[in-house]
């Protein structure tokens, strides 16, 4: 702690002996208060930047600092923290450092923003990310099923994966604060819309293999129907995402770009029979070969039109142009909306 009241020093321009660290007992729901020339910040600090204890930390010095009065300044401190937890404390209301070298604090008298260092404390031999390609077979599992308290064996069967990688993979969602483990075992979801931000921090569309084309089409929707019907007609697994899918689900911002996943990747003879040139510039088609067979779990059609689930649409639109972000939003409103009614 009192390397965090330090930076909080060097951010507001003062020597590292001005701040006065009080360390609150076991039982408190922060860890610390620093008193720092007439401010008063409560802190707690987290190990991690993982977006559940970030969301939880925020919203514990929030009302901790609310108790105390408006001269008492809330914030979280972490080693490095990510997209996800800078959104969760920015919704809370509470400001943020970390050792990293980043800070955001916004309260009366202050204003501190510092961003683009990087992480200065990434461990080595950490297990691979819960959201590696594999690996999030088990949050697409589970967002498919946000209700349901599941076991493990049923988990591994359901996702086509070996039971201990699964147990793995589930105990690092586990240390990240995103499931809750029943006593008998059984794991469920803990909030299904920080379990998708968690993943959306850490996917990277661009390691899909992604062939770019034109084809010559009226509309983004004609193009996407054409594509779907030649498809089916040769027999070729496949399944819409980014903004052709969203405007299947929502009827929201026309595109010209079509997005598919291709089980495997298309031969020059197969672009031919789609009618695609391959041309990267002024592209319209965008065919995906995924690193993991996974992204076609829980697909369906769509006003005839085969399409990965909502929860895989939404991830790939952050990496599409046009107004996929603002397409992105309404589709998680209409069909990720979890904890609309509380």
């Amino acid at each position: 702690m009192q390397q965090v009241a330090e930076r909080l020093a060097e951010l507001l321009d003062l020597p590292p002996s001005a701040a006065a660290v009080r360390h609150q007992p076991a039982r408190a729901s922060v860890d610390a208060e620093v008193d720092l020339e007439g401010w008063t910040f409560v802190v707690e600090w987290k190990g991690t930047g993982a977006a559940a204890p970030v969301a939880m930390a925020a919203e514990q010095v929030r009302e901790f600092a609310a108790q105390r009065g408006p001269q008492v300044v809330p914030l979280v401190a972490v080693p490095f923290m990510g997209r996800v937890g800078r959104e969760q404390c920015e919704e809370a209301g509470v400001g943020w450092l970390d050792l990293s070298g980043n800070a955001r604090i916004n309260a009366p008298g202050i204003r501190v923003l510092v961003e683009g260092n990087h992480n200065r404390f990434k461990r080595r031999g950490r297990p691979s990310s819960a959201f590696a390609p594999k690996s999030a077979r088990i949050a697409r599992w589970l967002l498919l099923h946000p209700d349901r308290a599941m076991y493990q064996r049923d988990i591994a069967n359901a996702t086509d994966m070996d039971e201990g990688f699964t147990s793995r993979i589930v105990s690092r969602l586990e240390e990240d604060e995103l499931i809750h483990r029943r006593s008998d075992g059984a794991i469920s979801v803990r909030d299904p819309d920080l379990l998708l931000d968690a993943w959306l921090e850490d996917y990277e569309f661009s390691k899909h293999r992604i062939v770019k084309g034109h084809a010559p089409a009226r509309s983004g929707d004609a193009l996407l129907g054409q594509l779907s019907s030649r498809l089916s007609e040769q027999g070729i697994p496949y399944a819409a995402t980014g903004l052709g899918a969203a405007w299947k689900m929502t009827q929201f911002a026309g595109f010209r770009i079509v997005t598919i996943y291709l089980s495997q990747g298309p031969g020059q003879t197969v672009l031919e029979r789609l009618g695609i040139r391959d041309e990267v510039q002024g592209s319209n088609v965008w065919l995906v070969v995924p690193n993991d067979q996974g992204v076609f779990h829980g697909g369906a059609d769509v006003d005839g039109v085969r399409c990965v689930h909502p929860v895989q649409v939404y991830l790939d639109l952050f990496a599409h142009p046009e107004r996929a972000q603002e397409a992105a939003e309404q589709l998680r409103s209409e069909y990720l909306n979890w904890n609309s009614n509380g």
